[in-house]
């Protein structure tokens, strides 16, 4: 029965995620709804004590990193850089190489620390027009973008900014370049085996005369001249390539700056009644991430004050709106995660993850998994993480697995299984490019499926090699 109550609260969330409920407001209701079939007396006490607690603790670690990659991905946008790079790479690539130029900019945008949220508004136009004057079937158009922005930049190539990077460095007390090589490879496959079944999906399609399709009122061009009016590429470049150098050079020398941990003391700061330590090493990564973004930030509106300057109170307002939405989700899959790992019934299911013997293939299925139910790459590895981070590291240890390893298998995981059709960015995606999930769920799903076999043939190269 124990285990039945799991799994109700699991589909619950599932189902009110599916239908477009907010998860702010249903995590809590199936997670003690859970407790209430567990033990009613316990409802309030783990609401405090559990749920809040750790959902409070999440926004106090990566509130932050939602806040500013937000607003300097919308700056990115105000300020025409990101209109710039579209225009660049479909100069020096090509229009004839379309699925190449889209994943190349949304790939740039996401490494560069812009979300993927914003990437998605930002690249449809040029993608749209792209598409529309070279003849290609325009439900094509999301699986590339899914590509490029969904897949190896947002957890797979080593330092990048995106979130599903950032929680595990706090569990494992790794970095956002943990794994280096195996991330680089993973980005590899997942890059040539995607574009080789987008080109396929293009040239069969195009093979039976299928052509753009029906032009919806959604559809907005690249206006002709405009590229003249944009900066120069080179400088939208700019604040994206500041990101990922402050982010390497920060990881390194955080450490050197504060050594193992910082102590704040009254001889400090007279006002405290205690000393506050602070364990450096798990939030190495956090910080560098948030001092790279600042500075892009501070690139952006140095370079290009005057174009941001009339859209920056209201833009940033939508930023900041915006990451207040997406850190709450998560907070609140993470509480539920929280609250569901204390349940009696969970034991069940770890029982169950922890018959699979290898650490890396039992942390890749149960983060995968819970990413798929619940339709979102970092709730899912929240949930997860809050539940079994212990018993994940200690298979590590146990195996004499590097936890930079754990930490790469286990944010490539989270991006695999998430894109299932309830997940919040495949709608919104799809709501922008005017398409319906019968006309383009297909190309979607098969990224998927391709994301989620290179965190096995990531595994299974370790295995082989010994890469880290």
């Amino acid at each position: 029965m124990s285990f039945l109550i799991v799994l109700a609260a699991l589909a619950f969330l599932m189902l009110a995620a599916y239908r477009g409920y907010s998860v702010i407001l249903f995590a809590p209701i199936a997670a003690l709804g859970a407790v209430l079939l567990t033990d009613p007396g316990a409802v309030a006490p783990v609401f405090s004590g559990i749920f809040m607690d750790k959902m409070v603790g999440f926004i106090k670690l990566y509130f932050p990193v939602f806040l500013l990659g937000a607003v300097f991905g919308k700056l990115i946008e105000l300020s025409g850089f990101s209109e710039s790079i579209v225009v660049a790479a479909i100069k020096y690539i090509g229009r004839s190489r379309a699925n190449a130029v889209i994943v190349a900019v949304c790939a740039l945008l996401t490494y560069g620390g812009v979300s993927l949220f914003v990437v998605v508004f930002a690249v449809y136009p040029f993608a749209a027009e792209l598409y529309r004057q070279s003849n290609i079937p325009k439900r094509l158009m999301p699986g590339a973008i899914a590509l490029g922005a969904f897949s190896f930049t947002m957890d797979s190539l080593p330092g990048t900014p995106q979130i599903q990077n950032i929680i595990p460095t706090t569990f494992f007390k790794t970095t956002g370049w943990a794994a280096p090589w195996l991330g680089t490879i993973g980005s590899l496959f997942i890059i040539v085996v995607g574009l080789t079944y987008l080109e396929w999906r293009r040239r069969a399609a195009m093979a039976s005369g299928e052509g753009y399709g029906v032009t919806g009122d959604k559809d907005k061009a690249a206006q002709g001249g405009v590229a003249g009016a944009l900066p120069h590429p080179l400088l939208s470049v700019a604040p994206l390539v500041l990101v990922g150098v402050a982010n390497f050079t920060l990881t390194k020398m955080i450490p050197g700056w504060y050594g193992d941990s910082y102590a704040l003391t009254a001889d400090a700061l007279p006002g405290l009644h205690a000393p506050v330590t602070l364990p450096i090493k798990s939030v190495i990564g956090i910080w560098a991430v948030e001092g790279a973004l600042l500075l892009g930030i501070l690139l952006v509106l140095a370079t290009a004050f005057a174009r941001v300057r009339d859209s920056f109170a209201d833009g940033t307002k939508v930023a900041v709106g915006g990451a207040l939405l997406a850190a709450m989700n998560t907070a609140s899959e993470y509480g539920f995660g929280g609250v569901i790992a204390a349940l009696p019934g969970f034991l069940t299911v770890s029982d169950a993850l922890r018959s699979v013997p290898d650490p890396l293939v039992n942390a890749a299925v149960s983060v995968s998994s819970l990413a798929g139910i619940t339709g979102s790459a970092s709730g899912g590895m929240s949930i997860a993480l809050a539940a079994m981070s212990d018993a994940f590291i200690a298979g590590a240890h146990a195996a004499q697995i590097p936890l930079e390893v754990l930490h790469r298998v286990v944010a490539m995981a989270s991006g695999g299984m998430d894109t299932l059709p309830h997940n919040g960015a495949v709608i919104t995606l799809l709501a922008v490019t005017g398409l319906t999930h019968r006309q383009s769920y297909k190309e979607i799903f098969a990224i998927t499926v391709i994301k989620t076999l290179a965190v096995f043939f990531v595994i299974a190269v370790y295995y082989l090699t010994g890469l880290v």
